[in-house]
């Protein structure tokens, strides 16, 4: 009977077994997490993007030239920076007939050597740097 009431408790050295344990699987999946959330804001760029892509056009129509700045385009700074401040938005081109517009990813980080600069113009040319297939693919 006095040795099944020493065997309920858990030991030092087994408790500290289970915290290396739990900091070497967090070791492992902080990195594939970090990349995962960097992965989501990219839509966040392609999305303003695109709306400034809109509201060039309709600029376009009532003034006959793009707009050169993104406050004429309704939106509250040049440079825009996105819901998350990942991203930071420029017009950097206009004119009558075309126009270029940058989101370029802020923190500079690992996702920067990836997909740090997306781009839009007038033609509907989507282009992304360094990489060259941010647009389309999710890696």
């Amino acid at each position: 009977m006095n040795e099944l009431k020493r065997m309920r408790g858990v030991t030092l050295m087994e408790l500290m077994i289970v915290v290396v344990i739990v900091g070497i699987l967090a070791g492992i999946a902080y990195p594939s997490y970090r990349q995962h959330v960097q992965r989501a804001k990219r839509p966040e760029a392609m999305s303003v993007l695109l709306q400034i892509a809109t509201e060039q056009e309709r600029y376009y129509l009532n003034h006959n030239t793009y707009a050169s700045s993104l406050t004429a385009l309704g939106f509250a700074s040049d440079p825009y920076v996105t819901q998350t401040g990942s991203y930071s938005v420029t017009i950097t081109a206009a004119d009558a007939n075309t126009y270029q517009a940058t989101a370029t990813y802020q923190v500079g980080d690992e996702e920067a050597s990836r997909c740090g600069v997306f781009s839009l113009d007038a033609a509907g040319n989507k282009t992304s740097a360094p990489q060259a297939d941010c647009w389309t693919s999710n890696r």
